[in-house]
């Protein structure tokens, strides 16, 4: 069984050889090959050579198109700072939405078009292109927490949820339709999955997250199923409060951090969740043992197997050392006996 089989038989309630494996790897991947994050960002070519290589060496079950969270913000005008060896920053200060009366000049934009996105596109592309159906192939967008977040300036977002509830549904359902253009175009392309990344979300109790983000995702994630994707929600940080409404906005698999305790997550999100995660990014996979690292994953597989997919809580962190992440990749090939 492939790495694409694997996860699609999961997702589809198929019978499958051994639990996926999908850890996020971004820097982590453009240190396997050698080059400045710099050139991961802004050329396809070489991410998806880094991909390449590094789901190769470590037996992953796909290859993603994710980079950094400034690709719609860019070619919606944001100002946007890039780094030689870092991810690319979002300028708060200088929001394109600080002016809030600018929203009603946006539209959105054509992937095919947008520099960046454009690029991303090419990456699922050429991504399809060199794996064909052997590997998972991943796009990716911003959840609309995440992209008002990015357009508005993250301060300035806090304070309208409850300053101008109008302005920040008109802005949601704003960054909601771009979402969908850019996936659309990526399944397009080529990819299979959709991750969906909302990391702001989790700055917001239920009170907000519940009534005002979460029906934005249940429409998005309608769109996305419409275009055939799979989907995953990818929000890191603390989201014990959420973690219920989560599991109820349709996504097929639920990534968890490592502030969420996995049988804590399995309790408020139920028993059919495909829950993603969550050994600790830092602690464990950067700074811990090979040893650590496969004792915190049989302890992860413990608590949320069947419905469980192997990775650390959010990034990989590039400083992690070869042998966890092989300590990771031996771990799974481990189940392969218990559920074939």
């Amino acid at each position: 069984m492939n790495g694409r089989e694997r996860v699609l038989g999961l997702i589809e309630r198929r019978r499958i050889d051994r639990v996926p494996l999908m850890p996020i790897t971004m820097m982590f991947a453009a240190d396997q090959i050698g080059v400045k994050y710099l050139q991961y960002v802004r050329d396809h070519r070489v991410l998806v050579e880094a991909q390449l290589r590094t789901a190769a060496r470590f037996d992953l079950d796909l290859v993603s198109c994710i980079s950094d969270p400034a690709r719609e913000a860019a070619d919606l005008g944001a100002d946007v700072c890039f780094f030689d060896d870092q991810p690319p920053a979002i300028m708060d200060s200088n929001a394109l939405l600080a002016d809030k009366t600018q929203l009603g000049r946006l539209r959105v934009p054509d992937p095919g078009c947008g520099r960046r996105m454009a690029d991303r596109l090419e990456a699922a592309a050429l991504f399809r292109s060199r794996v064909g159906d052997e590997k998972l192939i991943e796009g990716w967008i911003e959840g609309p927490c995440a992209l008002a977040a990015n357009l508005r300036g993250i301060d300035s977002l806090m304070l309208d949820f409850y300053d101008d509830p109008p302005f920040v549904t008109a802005l949601l359902e704003f960054a909601t339709e771009v979402g969908i253009a850019f996936a659309r175009a990526q399944r397009a392309a080529g990819v299979d999955l959709m991750g969906v990344g909302d990391a702001v979300s989790s700055l917001v109790g239920p009170a907000i997250f519940e009534p005002v983000i979460a029906p934005h995702h249940v429409r998005l994630v309608r769109a996305l199923r419409s275009m055939g994707l799979k989907t995953r929600s990818h929000i890191c940080g603390n989201t014990i409060r959420i973690s219920a409404a989560r599991a109820r906005l349709g996504y097929d698999i639920v990534d968890i951090d490592a502030d969420v305790p996995p049988a804590l997550a399995r309790e408020q999100m139920g028993p059919n969740t495909i829950i993603l995660g969550n050994i600790p990014t830092v602690a464990v996979m950067a700074n811990g043992t090979a040893a650590e690292v496969r004792e915190c994953a049989a302890e992860c597989y413990r608590l949320l197997a069947p419905n469980h997919i192997i990775s650390a809580g959010c990034e990989v962190p590039r400083t992690t050392p070869a042998a966890n992440m092989d300590a990771l990749t031996a771990f799974a090939h481990s189940l392969a006996p218990a559920l074939t």
